[in-house]
């Protein structure tokens, strides 16, 4: 695992390009800023030290983004306890990417943001979610914790169970930050207690949770200005992109 403050010494401007864009994307669509940012920073790093740099930044993403638009009752007042499920696995994800070897994670990555380009395709085949609603939520919870823990990409699986049971695009937001937020505090607590996620990471990254807060300003400051339609577009192109080049940066580091 690499230091966070080598890490920052070596590539701090591309580390800030990447959290203003994932921020500026977040504050657009009300979700995107781990799902884009982690694979990137993975890039020249390993997966669990771009965890540990983004834990902060997303925990502060997901605060600001889960008080935006009120109505509470009708999101986290009724889905709390999916984020309470998404917490538990996120402690088992977070386990696992403790005591493996980080490379498979790399390919990992890429086939979850592989779903989540065909989520869409997905919508209306699970019946079963409004059938057993407990079930389903447990179910997804866990998957969805288990993902955040290993790759920081929680969000195909919620996406999934989000469109099958309908839920309005502000409830949607505020559920996903919700069990965003959720599933990065049992990973804090996960990465402390084995002495990973410490006071010197605390201080190295919360400057970045601030400048990541100006990109999601910007992002929800013209949201309404602009087609989401066409920033969806974009953001789909760019994980395609990140989609390859994590697998060919799997296949070399197996060969090497």
């Amino acid at each position: 695992m690499m230091e966070i403050s080598l890490l920052l010494s070596d590539h701090l401007l591309l580390i800030l390009l990447i959290l203003g864009c994932a921020s500026f994307v977040h504050g657009l669509l009300g979700i995107g800023f781990p799902l884009l940012s982690t694979p990137l920073i993975a890039l020249f790093t390993d997966v669990r030290t771009a965890m540990l740099l983004l834990l902060i930044p997303t925990m502060v993403i997901n605060v600001a983004s889960m008080v935006r638009g009120g109505r509470w009752n009708e999101s986290i007042g009724r889905y709390w306890p999916l984020a309470v499920f998404v917490a538990l696995g996120s402690i088992v994800g977070t386990r696992l990417l403790i005591v493996t070897p980080q490379a498979p994670y790399k390919l990992l990555m890429a086939a979850v943001l592989l779903i989540y380009l065909n989520v869409h395709r997905m919508g209306g085949r699970l019946p079963w979610i409004n059938q057993w609603p407990r079930t389903s939520m447990v179910v997804f919870g866990l998957l969805a914790g288990i993902l955040a823990g290993t790759v920081n990409a929680a969000i195909p699986a919620l996406i999934i169970y989000a469109l099958e049971l309908q839920l309005p695009v502000n409830a949607m937001v505020q559920v996903f930050n919700l069990c965003f937020l959720s599933g990065k505090l049992s990973q804090a607590a996960t990465f402390g207690s084995v002495g990973l996620f410490t006071l010197d990471v605390i201080r190295a990254t919360l400057p970045l949770a601030l400048f990541a807060l100006l990109g999601l300003a910007g992002g929800m400051a013209i949201r309404s200005r602009f087609a989401t339609q066409t920033y969806r577009h974009w953001l789909r192109w760019a994980l395609s992109v990140i989609v390859i080049l994590l697998t060919v940066q799997y296949v070399i580091d197996v060969m090497a």
